[in-house]
């Protein structure tokens, strides 16, 4: 094979990750001031906008990638980078995802075209990494990480501790409430949590911008001082980079984590100019890919703070983490979450309470196009 390689076809499809649940399904709302109106995110948000990305080259290597934003990412595909994806050599990574970023700059530098072009850039390492014989991993630096850490993310941390992990992160319980009963029952929920996992084990809260008050955060922050939280997980809107600012500055307990659902370096470098963040978070199938992601774990390295990529122990995550020496752990992905074969396809390793790489060229998922189209949504 020579490295005029280039794609032939390119086709996105939107996949079915969990076999108890619809994906985005619309929920029973109470009336219209129904508390849940303000955080159904539909089908087209987290994984339940998941889609698979189809390389096919000239010389027969094709590359799967993991992306979001479902059917409107794929018509995004199919529209618009299909047109600049044909005929291009597939191992020129760093130059398409810069022109495709900046063909879809004028609708798209957040949100649903940055899950597509995730998808996209994932699809193309694949390839690389096929190309090369060489597992992704190994591509991205030179002394990776054999295994790495995992930690579980659940309702609670009983599951998470019976299928093996020894770190968790769990949600709160109750929302924004400044009445003193409601602050002791997370309280309670967080220190219940403590105790379970044992004092030497990392526990993590995600509040999913549920709490989006700074002033109810640095309360809630003060009242589990003692149980040593690793992180508190985007308690704010995205968006509230200044909330963000006053939360690193006057929280010390803890560490702030944010970026799960912040796009591109260019928004990293943002919250990181303005000190709004200690744990970098970007999601590798929503935040641009392994491109975008290599960018920003050398940002969080220069500064000095923690990265840890959402999604981790994915496989299209895993070659991050392994790579970044300020990535401590992989958060949990299809391990333990009745997922589909299709999901189980896409998930590292797991044993002993660590995520292992796969060996195999490419990202060395299980994935075929005969499992995309049994898993579509």
């Amino acid at each position: 094979m020579s490295s005029d390689l280039t794609i032939h076809s390119v086709d996105a499809y939107p996949v079915r990750l969990w076999k108890h649940k619809r994906q985005g399904a619309l929920p029973d709302f109470k009336g219209p001031d129904d508390p849940a109106r303000w955080h159904y995110h539909g089908p087209y948000a987290q994984l339940a906008g998941a889609i698979i990305v189809v390389l096919r080259t000239d010389q027969g290597i094709t590359g799967f990638g993991f992306g979001g934003g479902g059917k409107v990412a794929v018509e995004i595909i199919h529209g618009h980078l299909r047109n600049l994806l044909l005929g291009t050599n597939p191992l020129n990574t760093g130059l398409l995802w810069d022109q495709l970023f900046s063909a879809g700059s004028y609708y798209g530098r957040r949100g649903v075209f940055i899950m597509a072009l995730s998808g996209v850039d994932n699809a193309l390492w694949d390839i690389a990494g096929k190309y090369a014989s060489t597992p992704v991993y190994r591509m991205l630096g030179r002394e990776p990480k054999k295994k790495i850490e995992a930690y579980n993310t659940g309702h609670g941390p009983k599951r998470g501790l019976e299928l093996g992990f020894r770190n968790i992160k769990v949600s709160p319980p109750r929302g924004v409430s400044k009445q003193d009963s409601d602050m002791q029952y997370n309280v309670d929920f967080f220190t219940e949590a403590r105790d379970c996992i044992g004092k030497d084990a990392a526990l993590m809260i995600d509040c999913m911008a549920y709490w989006n008050d700074v002033d109810y955060t640095v309360a809630m922050a003060e009242r589990l001082a003692s149980l040593h939280l690793y992180w508190i997980e985007e308690p704010l809107f995205p968006d509230d980079i200044d909330g963000y600012s006053r939360l690193v500055r006057t929280i010390d307990t803890t560490r702030i984590a944010s970026g799960e659902h912040e796009y591109t370096p260019h928004g990293f470098a943002e919250l990181l100019r303005r000190g709004a963040v200690e744990v970098l978070q970007p999601d590798v199938s929503w935040s641009g890919g392994v491109t975008a992601l290599r960018r920003i774990a050398a940002m969080a390295e220069a500064h000095d703070l923690e990265f840890s990529p959402h999604r981790g122990g994915s496989l299209f995550g895993l070659p991050l983490a392994l790579n970044s020496p300020n990535c401590r752990f992989a958060e949990s992905f299809g391990a333990g979450d009745e997922g589909t074969d299709l999901m189980n396809a896409m998930a590292a390793p797991f044993g002993e309470g660590c995520y292992y790489p796969s060996d195999e060229p490419g990202f060395g998922t299980e994935l075929s196009e005969k499992l995309i189209h049994e898993h579509l949504t």
